[in-house]
């Protein structure tokens, strides 16, 4: 999509991780597909790609950035990365609904 833009993160020939920045509007991005590979999690591409994104939100001007995980104790990682980032729980945004699996987080910039 025109509103979307995809970066990657490879070590060498492996691919480590990636992330999409969505636009919403001129003031607000999300965060959208953030992975780290199996083998590189706890190995901060999490961290440096979620980094990136913010940098690139910033430089496009937006003064806010959201994002939808889960709640399951599997994005618990995923969770505590993006809170100490200084991501906070929010209503949810765009298209998304309040429901017993997602959990929206938003932070200003």
């Amino acid at each position: 999509a025109p509103d979307v833009t995809f970066w990657s993160a490879w070590d060498g020939a492996e691919l480590a991780g990636c992330g999409a920045l969505k636009r919403l509007d001129a003031g607000h991005g999300e965060i959208k597909s953030m992975r780290a590979a199996p083998a590189y999690r706890g190995r901060g591409v999490g961290k440096a790609i979620l980094l990136h994104l913010m940098a690139e939100a910033r430089a496009r001007g937006y003064t806010r950035l959201s994002l939808e995980t889960g709640r399951p104790a599997a994005f618990l990682p995923a969770r505590q990365l993006y809170e100490a980032h200084g991501f906070v729980e929010c209503a949810p945004f765009a298209n998304y609904v309040l429901d017993d699996f997602s959990i929206c987080m938003t932070r200003q910039l």
